[in-house]
């Protein structure tokens, strides 16, 4: 019989925080209202390490996830991040040395949205789910998360023009938008989801589109694409602005979310007139937005 070198006594005695396996990729059916959809998920999968174990035992990990992958075939599962909370709780059978167990997982999602002309489509997005699991004392934190591309307008670069365009006609300008250089916006918002408070990433999308100087479609004929423009360009903000109001939007949204749930929002503009893009960013907890 072979030895079995993953359990025998490492030359240098550090304990580590995250040994896995990334990139799992895996369909994996959720329930939704009315219905069940196929998601294309890229899962990974850690567990921590003592400092007297040489190596984790990584089969295991993908025993875990084809398990539970190929039991949401038969009875799909509520949404990603219970898929993830059991994944979990697997390896932490299975690892009988581990003491913490971290899983991600990944997703592309399609949402029907209507355009304000009118128009259905469906509409990508990226859905996250993400676990932290602890065996002593039993412990489970898990959260949500959306990935979202829409369009901001910048607010500088307009008052600049602006101010130029006032010395040639008037204060008619003050009346109205006008052009200022655009950029494609991908804004991340990841939300705890605390015991008895589940999140519907659906509600999560609205809130990061909605903070957005305006959202963008697959699908515009040529008036539409003006119209679009226009309205960017009556809404213009920075990507400060767009994290400060997802966060104004998720307290309204969710007054009862415990203080000590954390969320973690990122917004960056793919700049137009610029070789580098523009980022922001606020890693809180509801408490500390909440305070004076």
């Amino acid at each position: 019989m072979a030895r079995d070198v993953q359990s025998e006594a490492p030359a240098n005695s550090y304990r580590l925080t995250k040994v896995g396996v990334t990139g799992v990729l895996k369909p994996v059916q959720v329930r939704r209202p009315g219905r069940s959809l196929t998601l294309t998920t890229t899962i990974d999968a850690f567990v921590d390490l003592p400092p007297n174990q040489k190596g984790s035992h990584l089969s295991r990990n993908l025993e875990v996830i084809n398990e539970l992958v190929d039991r949401s075939v038969r009875e799909p599962v509520e949404s990603l991040e219970e898929l993830t909370e059991t994944i979990a709780k697997g390896l932490l059978k299975r690892h009988d040395y581990a003491t913490t167990a971290e899983v991600w997982a990944r997703a592309d999602y399609f949402l029907e949205r209507t355009s304000p002309w009118g128009v259905s489509s469906l509409e990508p997005y990226h859905l996250v789910a993400r676990v932290n699991a602890r065996r002593d004392p039993a412990s489970v934190e898990r959260s949500v998360g959306v990935e979202v591309v829409g369009m901001t307008a910048c607010p500088c670069a307009m008052e600049t023009v602006r101010a130029s365009l006032a010395k040639e006609h008037g204060d008619v300008v003050d009346r109205m938008p006008v052009i200022t250089h655009n950029q494609r916006n991908r804004t991340t918002l990841i939300v705890e989801e605390p015991r008895g408070h589940d999140l519907e990433a659906d509600e999560l999308i609205e809130i990061v589109e909605a903070s957005m100087s305006a959202p963008t479609y697959e699908l515009l004929k040529r008036p539409q694409e003006g119209r679009l423009v226009e309205m960017a360009h009556r809404n213009p903000k920075f990507v400060e602005d767009v994290v400060r109001e997802i966060l104004d939007r998720l307290l309204t949204r969710y007054p009862k979310m415990p203080d000590r749930a954390w969320v973690r929002v990122k917004s960056e503009a793919e700049e137009s007139i610029h070789k580098h893009n523009a980022v922001a960013e606020r890693a809180t907890t509801f408490g500390e937005l909440r305070a004076p």
